[in-house]
């Protein structure tokens, strides 16, 4: 599919200002979205939206489906009238520039306990039985999976006790029963998760703004779609992956990246024409209207591991169904507004996979430079069916890569003011704007610059160490930061580039 040429940010709701220690769907996101409109913005890409589980990673969730409830805004349950102001005036002062999640998880789940307390003794929304009924073939799994869950002190389902680990049917009757009034607080926090963010998406699309959304490859082992669905994954019996995910050895890691999430088990979702990954496209494109997906390289051939090893180094590549899950995908939901996340060591089969169903790939300027004299990579020749990013996630902010390269990578350094015409030592900042400029003015019809980039910030926003756990995913920016001169910065770039479709 091809796009028309517009810009945008990435920017995950968690980042968001909020008094409640965490971005959220309330007001701050509305705010967003208009600052998205002043500054002729039209994209807001965001990563997975799902309740996270270890490391507080998004890729790594409890669920391909469910929403995440600490997005879920105290401000609009306040204005429904499930709060009150008493209710939130013990709420402590958290650091306004990084998400303490620990903190957080205390202290909102126990505010959301309480409004789930008045809605109990309500009447319930005329849309609430809607909502259940038609995310049955997700929601029920799920909202039993969370309530046994915190029955077992949040332990993983394999560590649970053997009977409902292994879904015995006597089992799953039993704690639907003992555990009914979980798992009704697990409906309402779904329930008003779905409801602010698609009251969110509305707005956005009014400002001609549009939602790109994240879906990961891989699903965590501890979510409700391995524990209730462990046929379509490689899972023994006791719960424990066979076969798990990652990447093999590279320039960026000598032991490669364990993942640890179960592979699939293509061939049985090849007997119901792929149902599962059909109702996860479906669901995402109801929240989002354009999807990217992680890790494509996976889809063609996957690196799979002995799920007995502790690092990614021995491991073989497996042939995925590729062609043939896009193909049947296409054939039921119909074409749909895909990009794909192809970077890292792509071979040639996965760049036909891409062109068959013309999906843009990804072009990162921080990947651009210190290739010596290979012009193939520089801006200039990036095609127009890409979307060129100054860095991801999982980037250093474009300002801390370059005080970095300063250090370590001279030669890029010198390439970078070649390619740009600057003579002298340009500043962090100042490079970090003619990354955004040269974003805005290359030919890829998408251009996307996380925040932390739009406001030429160092390391310390850094969102993503790969393979590291602890420190990640804590960023936020405060309001003030959103400035009048940042927004009309943005705004002369795509209307000078031609990225301002109004």
């Amino acid at each position: 599919m091809i796009f028309q040429r517009e810009s945008g940010i990435l920017l995950h709701p968690t980042s968001l200002p909020s008094k409640f220690g965490i971005g959220d769907l309330g007001k701050e996101a509305y705010a967003f979205v208009d600052f998205l409109a002043q500054a002729g913005q039209r994209l807001w890409q965001m990563l997975p939206l799902g309740p996270v589980g270890f490391g507080e990673s998004p890729y790594q969730s409890f669920s391909a489906f469910a929403g995440n409830a600490l997005l879920i805004s105290i401000e609009d349950l306040l204005a429904d009238g499930l709060l009150q102001n008493s209710d939130v005036e013990g709420y402590p002062q958290l650091d306004a520039r990084k998400v303490q999640f620990m903190e957080v998880k205390k202290f909102k789940e126990k505010i959301l306990r309480r409004a789930y307390d008045t809605f109990r003794l309500r009447s319930r929304p005329s849309d609430y039985d809607e909502f259940i009924n038609s995310n049955s073939a997700w929601l029920e799994d799920y909202t039993l999976f969370m309530a046994v869950k915190s029955r077992f002190n949040l332990k993983p389902w394999c560590e649970w006790d053997g009977d409902i680990s292994k879904r015995k049917p006597e089992a799953l009757v039993s704690y639907k029963k003992e555990l009914s009034d979980e798992i009704g607080y697990q409906e309402f926090l779904q329930y008003y998760f779905f409801k602010q963010w698609y009251a969110l998406k509305r707005y956005a699309n009014s400002k001609n703004i549009k939602l790109i959304g994240d879906l990961p490859i891989f699903i965590s082992n501890d979510s409700s779609d391995a524990w209730a669905k462990r046929e379509l994954f490689e899972i023994d019996e006791n719960g424990y992956p066979t076969k798990v995910a990652g990447v093999p050895p590279d320039f960026f890691s000598e032991t490669g990246q364990y993942w640890g999430n179960p592979h699939y088990r293509w061939d049985v979702m090849a007997q119901d024409e792929y149902r599962w990954w059909r109702e996860r496209f479906e669901m995402l494109m109801k929240m989002v209207d354009i999807i990217r997906i992680d890790h494509f390289r996976g889809f063609e051939a996957y690196w799979e591991i002995e799920g007995s090893e502790k690092t990614a180094e021995r491991g073989r590549w497996v042939k995925a169904p590729g062609a043939k899950l896009f193909a049947t995908i296409e054939q039921y939901l119909d074409k749909l507004p895909i990009i794909v996340e192809d970077l890292g060591i792509i071979t040639d089969e996965v760049v036909r996979l891409k062109e068959a169903f013309g999906f843009p790939g990804m072009k990162i300027l921080q990947f651009t430079f210190g290739r010596g004299s290979e012009e193939r990579f520089l801006p200039h020749f990036y095609e127009e069916n890409s979307v060129v990013y100054t860095g991801t996630h999982d980037n250093d902010t474009t300002t801390g890569w370059y005080e970095q390269a300063l250090l370590e990578q001279p030669d890029a350094v010198d390439e970078m003011k070649r390619y740009f015409g600057i003579k002298g030592q340009p500043s962090a900042v100042e490079m970090c704007r003619l990354f955004i400029e040269e974003a805005f003015k290359c030919k890829s019809n998408t251009a996307v610059i996380p925040l932390q980039d739009v406001l030429c910030l160092g390391t310390e926003a850094r969102m993503n160490i790969p393979s590291t756990i602890g420190g990640n995913w804590e960023w936020r920016y405060e309001k003030h930061q959103l400035t009048k001169e940042t927004a009309d910065f943005l705004r002369e770039l795509s209307i000078k580039y031609n990225r301002n479709s109004l």
